[in-house]
């Protein structure tokens, strides 16, 4: 099956709600947080079990490898490693983010909806000043926006995250999709506080990171 998203990415944008937050005080590092949030028309036991599961994972997110329980080590193929710091089946989870010498943490919580479950994800921590004021909150916030299209993807049409990421990326619906996440991260980090000159340079230049450019 091919990876067609137009449809679903056109909706998606407007699906998910974006909170970012910045605690910047002009010395070292600069704490950024960005939450995501998005009902999926299924229950609470499943989506619980879609993003714990380590044989459903990668089929909307990547291979986790390690153990996926409370203390437990987990390495994302090609991504961060980390420990499962917090656990409260079915609602929620933490985990700390480590890659590239710097840590964060994740946290997942899993609720009933009206429409089916919500799920909400946060990640949080202290970054760089070099690399916040690069990128801001749109660093992690659009890549945790490309995670959660393939999740709506799998749990609403059936398909499987693409096995040629490159091609994935390339093409212009994806292009398209990464540009207004970017521009509606710029715009979370804006009512953040951030001036909206600089917000709208990070979302661009993070645009252009993930679109290869």
């Amino acid at each position: 099956m091919n990876y067609a998203i137009d449809d679903i990415a056109a909706a998606q944008a407007d699906a998910v709600t974006r909170v970012a937050e910045v605690r910047d005080s002009g010395e070292g590092d600069v704490y950024v947080s960005g939450s995501l949030s998005q009902t999926y028309p299924t229950d609470v036991a499943d989506l619980w079990d879609a993003v714990t599961n380590g044989e459903r994972l990668p089929r909307w997110f990547a291979p986790v490898h390690g153990d996926l329980v409370l203390g437990g080590r987990f390495q994302v193929e090609g991504n961060a490693g980390g420990t499962v710091l917090e656990c409260d089946a079915p609602h929620r989870y933490l985990v700390s983010w480590e890659i590239m010498g710097g840590t964060s943490q994740v946290e997942v919580t899993v609720e009933p909806d009206a429409a089916g479950a919500r799920l909400t994800l946060t990640h949080s921590g202290d970054n760089v000043r070099d690399f916040y004021e690069q990128f801001g909150p749109g660093a992690t916030g659009v890549g945790w926006d490309l995670g959660l299209l393939g999740l709506t993807a799998y749990l609403t049409t059936g398909q499987d995250r693409p096995e040629n990421a490159d091609e994935f990326f390339a093409s212009p619906a994806a292009k398209g999709f990464i540009a207004e996440s970017a521009r509606r991260w710029a715009a979370a980090t804006e009512a953040a506080g951030v001036p909206a000159e600089q917000a709208a340079a990070q979302g661009q230049r993070t645009a252009a990171f993930f679109s290869g450019e």
